[in-house]
């Protein structure tokens, strides 16, 4: 009776097996129902991240310029997409009541329908310049030192990023959290002062236990840094804070002290150096080219305030077995909508990607109405992707779009796949880990354009205005 009560099973699964086989073989194709959805940000603003109807491929030819997608050229696998998450961006979101925050967090970095699924974000090591005052986790009085590290403690942060950081944790406990500092404490500096100045050699060792015990600080709270970088923008010593490392010292810096001390401690945690301009590749290169630094080394990180984009690739092209980062763009308040969304959307969100980069990052999540807060000479003009009022209203600036029309839809454990640039239409592909594929396009002409999406044999035709960014998804 058993064994045909089995058998009765079997049978009635049979067409559920044969659905789902089917179902599965179906992600090699253009897609289930041979259509792929949209979502589209203009620069007159009339759509912003909006829903289009949806677009169905066929097997028509036409003239137009076409953007084929290969899922067989495969190249990084993405970590996430995201923003710096300073103190004064967990200041501006902390202001708000309980049912306010609750619900900008899920649609901060849940993955449900109306999110954008953020998936990486940085934070600052101590204060940033947009911080409200100049901290680091060791402040001594002048004149002395803490050689044992016995005053360290996360201070500040305790009130702000790091409670915020534990409820972003509970709706995304897979997000990836990089950790940059501005400066050292200052007792550690030749300057004596958090603007500027270089760490003293006689410090390295110090430094690097600094480093430890803000790792397993941070553990200790439940919160996991995957990835550090020695210092942010450690060729300029002009803000506050600031400090200037040069490439040799960094390399000097990881090779024998930071790394070793990683080791020490069993740290898992990544060491990805520079974190600056594109246009000093040779700084990465120095620290990859040193034989005691380059085995802690996990990869460079990059800014594009100078330089070119192609800068990654010329340092993976060199170290191909070394990651590549795009860790900070602001955009500010002195440019407009259509500006930001052109230039950041081409150079930071398809730029990195199309040369390697495994992340891209804006700069500030959050801001007040007046751009604060910041620190004494740190950033005035530096809009985040939200500005949240006194009266608690919040508004979505142009940098939740540029890295929304990314996060949305291009998971953790995305790859890039091969796509090409068809005249002014910039666009980089993906397959996401559930099997579809994902196009972020960018035109970049000064006409509308219609093109042509090109995939496995089918095509699609659209229309995409001028300065447009569009994401299809099938």
């Amino acid at each position: 009776m058993k064994n045909s009560s089995k058998k009765l099973q079997i049978l009635l699964l049979l067409p559920l097996i044969a659905v789902q086989i089917k179902c599965g073989s179906s992600k090699t194709t253009v897609s289930n129902s041979g259509k792929a959805a949209s979502w589209i940000t203009t620069v007159d603003e009339t759509s912003k991240l909006q829903k289009q109807n949806d677009l169905v491929f066929n097997s028509e030819t036409n003239s137009n310029p076409t953007i084929s997608v290969d899922a067989s050229q495969k190249f990084q696998t993405i970590e996430g997409f995201g923003f710096s998450l300073t103190g004064g961006s967990a200041q501006a979101i902390l202001k708000l009541d309980k049912t306010k925050k609750e619900a900008l967090l899920q649609e901060l970095f849940s993955r449900k329908n109306d999110a954008i699924g953020l998936s990486y974000l940085r934070i600052s090591i101590g204060a940033s310049d947009l911080n409200e005052k100049v901290f680091s986790y060791d402040d001594m009085p002048e004149g002395q030192t803490d050689l044992k590290l016995e005053h360290f403690n996360l201070g500040p942060d305790l009130k702000d990023v790091v409670p915020l950081l534990k409820e972003i944790l509970a709706i995304n406990p897979k997000i990836k959290i990089m950790g940059s500092p501005w400066s050292p404490p200052v007792w550690m500096k030749d300057n004596g002062s958090s603007k500027g100045g270089s760490l003293q050699p006689k410090y390295y060792q110090v430094y690097a236990e600094y480093f430890v015990k803000y790792i397993q600080a941070m553990k200790a709270q439940g919160i996991i840094v995957d990835a550090i970088t020695p210092q942010n923008e450690p060729l300029h010593p002009g803000n506050n804070p600031s400090l200037l490392m040069l490439a040799e010292q960094q390399a000097d810096f990881i090779g024998n002290h930071l790394g070793p001390a990683f080791a020490k401690a069993n740290i898992k945690t990544k060491i990805v150096v520079y974190d600056h301009n594109c246009n000093k590749p040779e700084y990465p290169l120095t620290i990859l080219k040193d034989a005691k630094a380059n085995p802690f080394v996990a990869g460079s990180a990059f800014h594009l305030y100078e330089g070119d984009i192609s800068a990654l690739t010329t340092v993976h092209d060199a170290f191909p077995n070394k990651d590549l980062y795009f860790t900070e763009q602001y955009t500010g308040s002195g440019s407009s909508f259509a500006d930001d969304l052109k230039w950041s959307v081409k150079n930071v969100v398809i730029g990195s990607m199309r040369n390697w980069s495994v992340n891209a990052l804006s700069w500030g999540l959050a801001n007040d109405e007046y751009y604060k807060p910041f620190t004494p000479g740190g950033c005035s003009t530096c809009k985040g992707a939200l500005m949240i009022d006194q009266n608690q209203n919040i508004k979505r600036e142009v940098g939740y779009y540029i890295i929304g029309h990314a996060s949305k839809f291009v998971p953790e454990g995305s790859v890039r796949i091969g796509s090409n640039i068809s005249g002014n239409l910039y666009n980089v592909a993906f397959k996401t880990p559930s099997g579809q594929i994902v196009l972020i396009v960018e035109n970049d002409d000064t006409a509308a354009q219609t093109f042509n999406i090109k995939y496995n044999q089918k095509q699609i035709s659209t229309t995409l205005n001028a300065g447009a960014v569009a994401t299809y998804v099938w």
